[in-house]
Order: structure tokens, then sequence, then C-alpha cells
């Protein structure tokens, strides 16, 4: 190499080692002979690599559709962006199939192994026995062992084991970003754990959902070790939409639709891959499947009762002046089901549902949840359930409060009771901004976005329900208030 050749090599490993963007752009090329085409959804998905690099990320899950590039830049290429920085880096790499996984390590290892990587990272080397696409490593102990997401991942951990940590030194506050990656010990990387046939299959998902709680989530080496799961959405109940319901405050999600807005206009998030003109063709041809895969919405097949597009919201409207606040409670028959109890303001013909206590706890537990709630609404009446345990706690919450509460007896089927009140709800009812909700708020809506048509099997219904209790009261009792609705 001539000094000018040396002198460019040595600026672009600076480069490659510093920005996983870069890194992919230069050994993209070198190795396919063409441009890797960057765009805004690649800049935020690399910053957010990085941010797993630094050690700032621990559990993080990206939502993008297929052929968007997720692969190349956050599996193949990120592997070895990693190995660059720390030769020491172990990675278990899952994918719904063995063939899938098996693809990409041997990818991976072929970057590794090529010339213009060990001529600017010599210190990776792999080592010579490591033949086995399955799982190979560097002289340096790291390494990839590669499988499907419903393999077999016992005997091999991934990430750094961790030690005592120094209290007289603030490592972070001294090194600088490359050095920082060199403390990164490696990651489990998860690319598509399903396939789209699979995605409706109950038993596949939860024997995937139930792999990774019992399995794959207990093969780091130390509780610093990074998760990071890259899919397209396809179920409300796949491997995203179990982790986001059971445990969502530990994980960071960059969920990347394919049309999103702008300034209130629509724009096509790649048009290198997909015009706005083109995406709706797509959406035409089969909205189930567009909604899933290339808007990270996942909706059932059956067809959902409360669309989100069909729904009213809030935000920023004053409410405080309501002319009449009304509760109605579903208490929980079951183990597994939610007590379930929203707050309806009524203002200007629109009821506005502000708040919810939906919660798994007793009811003895929940008592001065829902006093306190009361008080803080200025409650005019609150409705309760009296089926089973309803009858007993509305005793008790009648000695605490002087807020009327009067027990309802149900004797229809929910299914009945739900669509029967469904129309009004779509009509006169608000909802707060999703992007305002609480969790348990959240929690309560997605519940009544799930909500299918037909009852579906075995799926939930106790916010749907209470909603559906809380329609009925008003209708029946406070007609005058909403809409132009007639008694019945």
């Amino acid at each position: 190499m001539t000094d000018d050749e040396v002198k460019k090599m040595k600026v672009a490993k600076v480069k490659v080692k510093k920005s996983l963007l870069f890194s992919t752009r230069y050994f993209f090329k070198k190795t396919n002979h063409r441009k890797f085409v960057v765009g805004d959804h690649h800049k935020l998905i690399s910053n957010k690599l990085e941010e797993v690099l630094r050690g700032e990320c621990t559990r993080l899950i990206i939502n993008i559709a297929p052929r968007y590039g997720k692969t190349e830049l956050a599996v193949k290429q990120f592997v070895a962006h990693c190995l660059a920085n720390t030769p020491t880096a172990k990675f278990i790499h899952l994918s719904y199939s063995d063939t899938l996984a098996l693809d990409n390590s041997k990818e991976i290892k072929d970057i590794v192994q090529s010339d213009d990587y060990r001529q600017m990272f010599p210190e990776v080397s792999i080592r010579k026995d490591s033949n086995s696409k399955k799982q190979w490593t560097t002289t340096r102990g790291g390494g990839v062992y590669a499988t499907s997401s419903s393999g077999q991942v016992t005997g091999f951990g991934a990430g750094k084991v961790e030690e005592e940590e120094n209290d007289d030194k603030n490592i972070s506050s001294i090194l600088d970003d490359i050095e920082q990656k060199e403390g990164f010990g490696g990651a489990i990387i998860i690319d598509d754990p399903i396939k789209p046939d699979d995605a409706d299959s109950s038993t596949i998902r939860d024997r995937i959902n139930n792999k990774f709680d019992s399995t794959i989530r207990n093969r780091v080496n130390s509780r610093k070790t990074p998760i990071i799961i890259i899919m397209q959405r396809l179920h409300e109940e796949d491997l995203c939409g179990h982790l986001i319901e059971t445990e969502g405050d530990d994980w960071e999600v960059l969920s990347l639709p394919c049309i999103y807005n702008e300034n209130e206009e629509e724009k096509a998030l790649w048009e290198f891959k997909h015009t706005l003109e083109e995406l709706k063709k797509l959406r035409q041809i089969n909205t189930v499947v567009f909604d899933r895969q290339y808007m990270q919405d996942p909706q059932p097949l059956e067809g959902i009762l409360f669309h989100p597009s069909n729904l009213n919201f809030f935000k920023n409207e004053n409410i405080e002046d309501a002319e009449l606040v009304v509760e109605y409670a579903d208490t929980a028959d079951e183990g597994d089901d939610n007590y379930s109890q929203p707050v309806g303001k009524i203002k200007g013909g629109k009821v506005y549902i502000t708040d919810v206590i939906f919660s798994q706890k007793n009811l003895t537990v929940l008592e001065p949840l829902v006093l306190d709630a009361l008080k803080k609404n200025k409650t005019h009446s609150l409705f309760i359930e009296s089926n089973n345990a309803g009858a007993s706690f509305i005793r008790n919450l009648r000695e605490k409060t002087n807020v009327p509460i009067s027990g309802v007896k149900n004797t229809a089927p929910k299914l009945s009771r739900i669509l029967a009140e469904s129309g009004f709800i779509e009509k006169y009812f608000y909802f707060l901004d999703p992007s305002l909700q609480s969790p348990e708020y959240q929690k309560f809506y997605k519940q009544i976005i799930r909500y299918l048509k037909n009852g579906g099997n075995n799926q939930k219904d106790d916010a749907p329900d209470s909603l559906a209790g809380l329609s009925f009261i008003i209708r029946r009792n406070y007609d005058g208030l909403v809409g132009n609705q007639n008694k019945e």
C-alpha cells in the first residue's frame, strides 16, 4: 500500500469503529460491489443501536417492514461492527428458521474474514477450527451462535460476564465513543422470531413467547447484556406484543410504519423501496396484512369491533366543569380478569373517558383506590355489577362514601351487551389521546381496540364490558345529556 492508501485506511478505520452506519455503507459496498442506499429509517435504527453499544439501552424492539434493510443493518453489519470494536463480544442470533439464522451467521463471518476487514482489523481473527455456521469464535473468545427461535440455545451465553464494579472510577466519564464500545460484550439478537404464515396460530405464538420467557432471556452472561428484537409486526400477541403487554416499561420500542404523517401530510418511509402511491395500492390488496407488516399495527383477522379509526379522542379539552360524572365498575370474576372502572365525564353532549381503574388486584386492595377516584373525580354516581363479589363490595363502599352507589345485575351475554352499545360508544364517547394515556389507561384502551366482533376465543372483555355498562347507564338514566338518544 502507498502512504496515501495507508493514511486513507487509518481514517476509514476510525470512522468504521465510530459509526455503525458508516461501517455498514463501507463493508456493504466492499462485499456487494454496490452502494447501501441509506434512508432516514436506517439513521434512526443506527442511532438506537449505537445507544445499545454505549450501554444506554439494554432492551430494544425495532418494528419495521420486510425488505427495508433491517437484517443487513441490525444483524449482519451490526455484529461485524461490534467485533471490530470488541473481538471478545459474544452473540446469540435467532430467527424463525435455522436456515435464515445460519445464512446470516455465514454472511457475518464472510464480512469478518474478508480481505478488507482483516486488513483494517487484523486483531479480529476467527479460529481455524471454527468451520460451523451454527457456532464460530474469534481467537479472543468472541463469536456467534445461531439457531432458530424455537431451537436449542443452552450451553452458550451472550455478552460479557459481569464483573464487580469499581466505585473509584467513573469509567463512562473518561472514555470516548470508541472506548465505550470496547466495553460492550455482545448481545442476543432476534430477527423475525415467527414467520408470517404462522402468526395466526396461537399454538406457535405461545411456544415462541414461552421459549423467550423460559430460556432465551436467561442466556445472557450479565443483566447488562442487551437483547434486541427486530421484526415486522404480525399479530397483536406476537413476541413484541407479548413483551410490550407484560413488561412494556422495560423495553424501548422503535416503531417505523411505512406511511407516517408530517405536518398533517402523509409521507412514505423509504421512497427508494415504496412510493406513497405504491403503499396505498398494497393496502388495497390486503388491509390486514398491510396494517401488520407495513404499518406495525397488527389487527385480528376476524375483525375488531372498536377500530381506532372509528373512535373519538381528546387532548386538551377543558372538562373540569363537566355536567355529570358517572363511573361504572366491572368486578373481576376470575383470577386473570381485570377490575375495570372507567370514568365518564359528560359535557356538551359528549362522554369523555378521562380516567380508569384497571387492575388485577383484589377488591380489598382496590377499595381505597376506588374511594380516592370518587373524591378526585367529584363523581355523582357509581354503578357496580353486583354479580358474584360485587354485592359485598358495594356494601363496603357505601359505608365509606356519600357518593350514590348502585348495583347492576346483568343477565344478557357479554358479547350481546357490548355489541348493543358499540354504536353509541363510537358516536359519543371520547378517549384520551394514546400519547397521553397512563400505563393503566393504555392497558384498558388496548383491550377495547382488540375486541373481536364475533367474540373470539378466550379474549379479554373486561374493558369493553365495563365501557358498555357505562354506555347503557348513560343512555337509560341521562339520555338528555348525551346526543339525541332516547331511553330504552
